[in-house]
C-alpha cells in the first residue's frame, strides 16, 4: 500500500523561483530563503518519495473566473509550468501520477467532496515556485506529483475547517493505494501578506509565528477561525494559508516539527517546515475500498457499457478535445475543408484518425470518447442523434427507429450554420 511518510509546509511567492533563477543564492538580500530550503532538500533526499501531493492554489493563470471551482484535483500524466505574462519558467514538465490521482477522486468523492477534474493545464507559481527548491531538475524531476488546486481567490472559498477535513480523508485514500508509493503531502501559500488595495503590504510577523506553532499544535483552534479572521491577522491573500490544514489534516494528531525556517524579505512572510507524524495516525477502516467504489460496484455486469471514467478520459482526451473543437466555427469549416491538416495540428495518432475518418462511432466509444463529443461530430457531418445510436447498437436506422415509440424523430444539435436537410440525414452512412 502507499505510505504517508511526512509533510512538508512551504510559501509559494514568485519570489521563490525568481531567486533561484536568477542565481541569488550568495546575495545577502535573497540567502536567507535559500537556507530555508535546504534542510527540506536533504530530508526530501534521504525519504526518495515517489509522488509529492502538491497543495496550492492557481493565481488566475490556467483556472480563469469563467469557471472557478474550490477543490480541482489534477488527474493528467504531465504538467507543465505556466506562462504568467512573460513567458513560463525554463522548467522540464512533470509528471503526474494518474493511478494516485484517479484513486484519491474516488476517495474524496465517496467522503463526498465535490471535485473538478482537470489536465492539459500548466501550473503557475503556486505550485512550481516551491516544487523547483524542492526537487532537483536539471535532467528532469526524480518523481511525480497529483496536484490539487484549491480556489480560493474568488469568495466564498472553502472554510479552514473543510480544508481540514478534507486532508483526513485525503490520508485515508492514498493509504489505501494498492501500490507501494512513498507519497509526501506540501502545502503551499502564504505566511503574512496582502497584494491588493491600500492595505496592501501589510505583513505580521507576530501572526506567522503563532500560526507556526498552531498548525503544529493545535490545527483545530485554526479551524474554528473565519476568513476575516484570518485576513485581520495575515492579510487576505495571507488567508490562502487554510490550504496548510489541508496537509495538517493528513497527519497524526500529534507531529513532529523536524525543520522551520522564516524570512520576511519583502512582500511576504516565506516559511518552510517539515513535519512527521509522532504516533500513528487512525488505521484505514477495511472497508474503506469497498466505500469508494460502492457507487459503480456491479456496473461491469452492464454489456454495452462503459461509464465515462477518469482513465477513460485521460485515454481519450486528445481525441475527445479535437472533437469538442469542432463548437468553433473556425474549426469546422477546416474540418470539411482540410480534415488532414486538422488531424496534423491536433497530433491525433493513425487509430485516432481512422476513427474519425471512417465515423467508426461504436469504436470511438470503446476508445473512450464521450457520447457527446459524437454528437458534435455526428452535428457537423450531417448525421443525426439517431443514427450513431442504431450504429453504436449495430443496428441501421431503420432498424432502431423500430425499437422507438416514435420512429420518424430525427433529431441533431446541429444549429444554425449547418443545413439540418433530411436528404442528408437518409443517406447518410448509419452502419459504420
Amino acid at each position: 500500500m502507499a505510505k504517508v511518510v511526512g509533510a512538508i509546509a512551504s510559501s509559494h511567492t514568485p519570489t521563490i523561483g525568481f531567486a533561484l533563477d536568477t542565481h541569488k543564492e550568495h546575495d545577502p538580500a535573497w540567502a536567507p530563503i535559500f537556507e530555508g530550503y535546504k534542510p527540506v532538500q536533504r530530508w526530501l533526499a534521504a525519504k526518495q518519495p515517489d509522488v509529492l501531493l502538491m497543495i496550492f492554489n492557481d493565481h488566475v493563470t490556467s483556472f480563469f473566473f469563467d469557471h472557478y471551482s474550490h477543490f480541482a484535483l489534477g488527474i493528467g500524466d504531465s504538467y507543465a509550468p505556466a506562462d504568467e505574462g512573460g513567458g513560463a519558467r525554463a522548467l522540464p514538465p512533470v509528471r503526474g501520477h494518474t493511478g494516485l490521482s484517479h484513486h484519491i477522486a474516488a476517495g474524496l468523492v465517496a467522503d463526498e467532496f465535490d471535485l473538478s477534474y482537470f489536465q492539459d493545464k500548466p501550473l503557475d507559481h503556486g505550485c512550481f515556485s516551491p516544487l523547483s527548491m524542492l526537487w532537483p531538475h536539471e535532467s528532469g524531476w526524480p518523481g511525480a506529483i497529483v496536484p490539487l488546486q484549491i480556489g480560493v481567490l474568488e469568495f466564498p472559498i472553502p472554510t479552514a475547517r473543510r480544508c481540514y477535513r478534507l486532508g483526513q480523508s485525503l490520508r485515508k485514500a492514498i493509504e489505501s493505494y494498492p501500490e507501494d508509493l512513498k507519497v509526501v503531502l506540501v502545502a503551499t501559500g502564504g505566511l503574512s501578506h496582502q497584494v491588493h488595495g491600500e492595505r496592501c503590504g501589510f505583513n505580521n510577523t507576530e501572526w506567522d509565528q503563532t500560526f507556526l506553532d498552531l498548525i503544529e499544535n493545535d490545527p483545530v483552534r485554526l479551524t474554528e477561525m473565519t476568513h476575516a479572521e484570518f485576513a485581520t491577522r495575515g492579510g487576505v491573500e495571507g488567508a490562502e494559508v487554510i490550504m496548510w490544514l489541508v496537509m495538517r489534516g493528513a497527519l497524526a494528531p500529534k507531529v513532529r516539527k523536524l525543520h522551520q525556517s522564516y524570512y520576511l524579505p519583502s512582500m511576504t512572510g516565506i516559511a518552510t517546515a517539515i513535519y512527521e507524524d509522532d504516533g500513528a495516525p487512525e488505521p484505514p477502516d477495511a472497508r474503506y475500498l469497498a466505500h469508494i467504489n460502492h457507487q459503480l460496484a456491479g456496473i461491469e455486469q452492464l454489456s454495452g457499457t462503459y461509464p465515462f471514467t477518469l482513465a477513460r478520459s485521460v485515454k481519450g482526451y486528445r481525441l475527445n478535445k479535437f472533437l469538442h473543437n469542432l463548437i468553433d466555427p473556425a474549426w469546422r469549416d477546416t474540418f470539411r475543408t482540410n480534415q488532414e491538416s486538422l488531424f496534423e495540428t491536433a497530433g491525433l495518432t493513425a487509430e485516432e484518425r481512422h476513427l474519425v475518418r471512417t465515423l467508426d462511432w461504436r469504436g470511438m466509444i470503446h476508445y473512450g470518447v464521450s457520447f457527446f463529443m459524437l454528437e458534435k461530430l455526428g452535428a457537423v457531418v450531417g448525421v443525426s442523434n439517431l443514427h450513431i445510436y442504431g450504429a453504436m447498437r449495430g443496428e441501421t436506422l431503420e432498424q432502431f427507429q423500430k425499437t422507438r415509440n416514435a420512429p420518424g424523430a430525427l433529431y441533431s444539435v446541429a444549429g444554425a450554420d449547418t443545413k439540418r436537410e433530411k436528404l442528408s440525414w437518409d443517406t447518410a452512412d448509419s452502419t459504420a
